[in-house]
């Protein structure tokens, strides 16, 4: 056996265990994503219900007539569920809601990130792309 098909072979071990490294690394970005996902529908659920409820509030509030003629405090207290809903949105952005909404696509734009510098990219389901080499 000479000396280049020694390398050859060293060559063809290293990348055949790359491929399967590469693999097991698209399956479990593939599963964290997709592990986030059930919770992610859930938080956007509870964002749509509540940004649903507090503009339909907002309509009744704003229309109302005595809206302009009493204090705005009194307003607010006349309109509890207005009130209740604006307070509950304001309370789910200030606890991160907005984070928890697009959180798939934090994870696949991080993942990206880190694999820009081996010249690959990922989806946003966490599927590698493999971009050309770089010429020398």
């Amino acid at each position: 056996m000479s000396l280049e098909q020694t390398a050859c072979e060293g060559e063809l071990d290293y990348n055949f265990f790359d491929a399967l490294d590469l693999k097991a690394f698209e399956r479990r970005l593939t599963e964290v994503i997709q592990s986030i996902q059930p919770s992610t529908i859930r938080w956007r659920v509870l964002l749509a219900f509540i940004s649903i409820c507090t503009a339909v509030a907002a309509w009744q509030w704003l229309v109302d007539p005595e809206t302009m003629q009493v204090s705005f405090l009194y307003s607010l207290y006349n309109h509890i569920f207005f009130t209740i809903a604006s307070l509950l949105l304001v309370f789910l952005f200030v606890c991160g809601i907005h984070k928890r909404v697009v959180a798939p696509s934090i994870v696949a734009s991080r993942a990206r990130q880190v694999l820009t510098d081996f010249n690959m990219s990922c989806d946003d389901t966490g599927k590698l792309i493999l971009k050309p080499r770089p010429s020398s």
